[in-house]
């Protein structure tokens, strides 16, 4: 035994030998090492001892700078580049700037000479030369895919946008050898714009456009082989002074990668002014698309209907695609603990259209699927996709409901993981929740409970920084005010201040698809949403004056939960009621969304396609704080259902279209139905902002309580085409109820002037006569007057003419024989004869017409009573024509008739209508001044007071008046 532990004790001994012998291993010492952060827009290279710093100069305007001080140095200040340099294996470090004498430097602007001091934790330290060059600022390149699989068909989406503004820049994109781009395989949206090939971007439209305009197309491309195999893709003569998300998507089909690997990705753009400048192509302007053997596009498809509806499968179901395979055998799996386990899922694959759908998911479950592909040559595991199965509440992110706090950081946070989740549903269940600007993304809906409230705080983000100053016009009627047309190209001076910023708002979206803001919650603006169009003068923590602001967006959907049901008003109760299937009132009305105090806009929606807002209930609780409702600006496929506004100081509805975006944009296809409201202008209005053309709109029963403006009111002010409107005619589905009207200043105003605010107009200031008065005022010289055509009235009651609205004051003040009141009203354009203008008219409009006409417009069964009480001395009333500045109903002055007085028409029919007072009147019923073409008939009239005429005729011709059904009461 000994023995034994003697040897145990010699090898004991022997071991620590050795270890105490052993030669330790020198750890490596820190490395100091930087590189860009991934943000980083000053900085074009980083070598091992110098680092190149970009300065140039730009045109950057907030809404304070004055207007000769836009011009600005990108310098970048020394927290600017610290800011953007960041550690490259993620250690922590000191970052110090000195100037070239060593001295620390914690202010003002980086030189040359500067130096970059970094400290690793083990006080190693490295000195880089900051080399200051004139570039421009790095733009940012994307993928919209960052994989895809070998030997298989895909369109590969990239987004750029570039680091500074400038007009005529060019852009190039740098692709590699294997990605094949053609001419007629590859689209571009440029700015939003739209898709078009390469071949068609020449020919592509400007948009609406005068003679003053710097440009008359949108680009032009070229593709250039490169020696490496690759492709330089060009994009030159390029207005990127608008900043409308992406500069530049591109779009090439047909991608077939046959090799894995890496393949990189390079943009570059250059400015023309204020200086030329090249971007460094380096950073943030180069992607990397990855191809490998496994599917790397497995995708699940969020819900896109425009319409939620939930039921028992609504968040218990997903579907998934992903590009086609050949393969015998592919499996579904998923887990729900996070992808350290997977299982067979229930699920329908078809593998022809590379789709499959599971079901019978666990409800409020976090999902993860991936595909096993289990033959032929992309055998093996795809990338993987995730789901909720249920709505998301929104405290499951550390959000209370407590309404003393401010939710912004959060809610955003929870949509921007809802996002990268692939879509799903945010609950705001029972609470308050105050946010300054809440960021939306795609396939991201936000529900609001019944008991939960959203409110607006102030302090939502400021307005955007522009290339143009917009202090020349931001509001006003004047119409000798020539700030709209100073700058033939400045599109922020060509309508009101609150169309063109876009991100001083509750709500924001910016070239997204697949949003809702659903529920029958209760939105606030709060008081903190402005309306007033001197917004920018205010402190900047209280510039926010919109809820909703959606900018080149698709399928988007606002609104309660959805009924069949039709919405109608009763009078008795001064509320509105669902209609029923038995006819039957049902005011129950807790399935709808409530706003409130929404500021100058609920919604404004510029660019935006498919649309849907229904079953909304605004200013239930506060009628203050609110403007405009639905402001839809160069918009389509819109739809409007069920909307109750208990009042408010502006449109309610209102399709336009403007020059915002930077272009003008065409508006079509609106269905609306079940529209009820009090509003101090309009209910329904087009324009007035029309600089492009709008057509295609169909509204079936709406109800007005009042209005200080028009019930209905059709105007193009801007050298829009309006055509094909058509109200109560049964495009929306079957009418339930007559149309109708009260206390209105006027049932219906139809009218053209020629104010012409769109990008490249000119205008001169002309002395003239206009029936007899003297006027001196701005005249539009190059844009043609616009066209208003095809309108249809059908089936409405109107009563109580006068401005009766309640905005101000008591619902509703009785008829005192103070408030205002105009006539129904169809008023062409025409410019003064050169024999009235002092010196003559100096310029012809382009398509050489002098004269706009009101065309093809169609009364029918429209039952109308107006107050009367006029004298017989108004008939020589000569209301002026409209013009720029003076384009509302309230500029027509005194009509010469009570019932209906038209001007500049042709084709005008009058059907079955009838057109009394309630006090004798002296007027003529119905006056037609230079009407060229008019059918009468079916029609009953008062005669008026002490006047023997009817209807009078002045400077037209082709009228026909069916006597034999025409009648005259006493």
């Amino acid at each position: 035994m000994n023995v034994f532990l003697k040897l145990l004790q010699l090898l004991a001994g022997c071991y620590l030998f050795m270890l105490l012998t052993k030669p330790v291993k020198a750890q490596p010492k820190p490395t100091v090492s930087i590189h860009p952060a991934a943000h980083a827009t000053h900085i074009a290279s980083i070598t091992k001892d110098t680092i190149v710093v970009i300065t140039g100069s730009t045109y950057r305007f907030t809404v304070e700078t004055p207007e000769d001080q836009g011009l600005v140095s990108t310098t970048p200040a020394v927290n600017e580049i610290l800011a953007q340099i960041t550690s490259v294996n993620g250690l922590k470090q000191q970052y110090l700037v000195t100037d070239k004498t060593g001295n620390p430097k914690q202010h003002g602007n980086v030189i040359p000479g500067d130096r970059l001091i970094v400290t690793s934790k083990n006080k190693a330290a490295k000195t880089w030369q900051l080399v200051v060059k004139p570039m421009a600022l790095s733009g940012r390149l994307q993928l919209q895919q960052q994989a895809v699989t070998i030997n298989t068909t895909n369109k590969l989406v990239l987004y750029y946008t570039a680091g500074q503004r400038s007009p005529d820049a060019t852009v190039n994109i740098y692709l590699p050898p294997g990605i094949g781009v053609t001419m007629q395989n590859t689209t571009v949206n440029v700015i939003g714009r739209g898709h078009v090939t390469l071949a068609q971007l020449a020919q592509q439209s400007i948009g609406r456009t005068g003679s003053a305009y710097s440009y008359n197309r949108v680009g032009a491309a070229t593709i250039t082989p490169l020696a490496n195999g690759g492709t330089k893709l060009q994009l030159s003569h390029l207005d990127l002074r608008p900043a409308n998300g992406a500069d530049i998507t591109i779009v090439i089909g047909g991608v077939r990668l046959q090799k894995a690997g890496n393949y990189t990705f390079k943009a570059t753009y250059t400015t023309s002014k204020p200086e030329v400048l090249t971007s460094a192509g380096t950073g943030v302007e180069t992607a990397i698309l990855k191809a490998i053997p496994t599917v790397a596009d497995f995708t699940r498809t969020a819900e896109r209907t425009l319409q939620y509806s939930e039921d028992a499968a609504t968040y218990t179901c997903a579907h998934f695609t992903w590009s086609y395979i050949p393969a015998n055998a592919i499996q579904l799996l998923q887990s729900l603990d996070s992808g350290k386990s997977f299982q067979p899922a229930s699920a329908a694959i078809d593998r022809k259209t590379s789709s499959a759908t599971v079901t019978g998911l666990q409800p409020g479950k976090q999902y993860m699927f991936r595909l096993l592909v289990k033959d032929g040559r992309h055998k093996g595991l795809s990338n993987t996709a995730r789901y909720y199965s249920g709505k998301l509440d929104i405290k499951m992110f550390g959000v209370t409901g407590d309404s003393t706090q401010d939710y912004t950081q959060p809610i955003n946070e929870a949509i921007e993981y809802v996002n990268r989740l692939g879509g799903g549903t945010l609950l705001f269940s029972k609470g308050v929740y105050g946010v300054r600007t809440v960021h939306l993304k795609s396939n991201v809906y936000l529900y609001v409970d019944k008991e939960a409230t959203i409110k607006a705080l102030k302090g939502a983000d400021a307005p955007e920084t522009t290339w143009f100053s917009d202090k020349k016009y931001r509001s006003g009627l004047s119409p000798t005010d020539a700030g709209p047309y100073a700058d033939a190209d400045n599109y922020l001076t060509k309508q009101d201040v609150g169309h063109h910023y876009f991100r001083n708002t509750m709500f924001f979206g910016e070239r997204l698809d697949n949003v809702k803001i659903i529920g029958n919650g209760y939105i606030t603006g709060n008081g903190n949403l402005v309306t007033g169009d001197k917004v920018m003068n205010n402190e900047p923590g209280n510039r926010a004056d919109k809820m909703f602001t959606f900018k080149l967006c698709t399928n988007i959907e606002i609104g309660g939960i959805h009924r069949e049901a039709d919405l109608w008003y009763d009078s008795s109760k001064d509320e509105p009621y669902y209609i029923n299937k038995d006819g039957s009132k049902d005011f129950n009305t807790g399935n709808m969304l409530h706003i409130d105090r929404s500021g100058h806009f609920a919604l404004l929606a510029t660019g935006t396609d498919h649309i849907n807002v229904h079953n909304t209930y605004f200013s239930r609780y506060h009628t203050s704080n609110v403007r405009d409702i639905y402001d839809f600006m160069a918009c389509s496929h819109v739809t409007v259902t069920n909307i109750y506004s208990k009042v408010s100081s502006d449109d309610i509805v209102k399709p336009g279209s403007d020059c915002a975006l930077g272009f003008t944009r065409p508006a079509r296809d609106y269905k609306i139905r079940n529209v009820i409201g009090d509003t101090n202008c309009n209910l329904f209005q087009i324009g007035s902002e029309t600089a492009d053309d709008i057509m295609d709109i169909c509204v079936d029963n709406i109800y007005v309580l009042g209005s200080n403006k028009a019930g209905f009111s059709i105007s193009t002010n801007d050298g829009g085409h309006v055509k094909n409107i058509h109200l109560n005619c049964g495009h929306t589905g079957p009418l339930h109820s007559r149309s109708k009207m009260f206390r209105t200043f006027t049932p219906f105003f139809i009218s053209i002037s020629n104010r012409g605010r769109v990008l490249g107009a000119t205008v001169g200031k002309y002395a003239f006569t206009d029936n007899g008065e003297n006027h001196n005022e701005l005249l539009v010289k190059n844009i043609n007057i616009g066209q208003v055509e095809n309108i249809i009235i059908n089936g409405i009651d109107i009563y109580e003419v006068y401005a009766g609205s309640s905005f101000r004051g008591k619902r509703w003040s009785a008829y005192d024989g103070k408030q205002r009141r105009a006539t129904p009203i169809i008023a062409g354009y025409s410019l003064p004869a050169a024999a009235e203008v002092t010196g003559g008219l100096d310029f012809t409009l382009p398509n050489g017409k002098h004269t706009g006409y009101i065309k093809n417009i169609e009364f029918n069964d429209v039952q109308v009573l107006v107050k009367g009480g006029n004298p017989l001395s108004d008939t020589a009333a000569t209301p002026p024509e409209l013009g720029v500045g003076q384009y509302n109903a309230s500029n027509l002055k005194v009509q010469p008739s009570y019932g209906l007085w038209a001007r500049h028409v042709m084709n005008l029919t009058v059907k079955n209508c009838s057109f009394n007072y309630e006090q004798r009147d002296g007027r003529y019923a119905v006056y037609l001044d230079d009407v060229i073409g008019a059918s009468i008939s079916g029609v009953k009239t008062v005669r008026p007071a002490g006047n023997r005429e009817v209807i009078k005729i002045k400077g037209s011709k082709d009228i026909v008046i069916f006597t034999e059904k025409t009648t005259y009461g006493k």
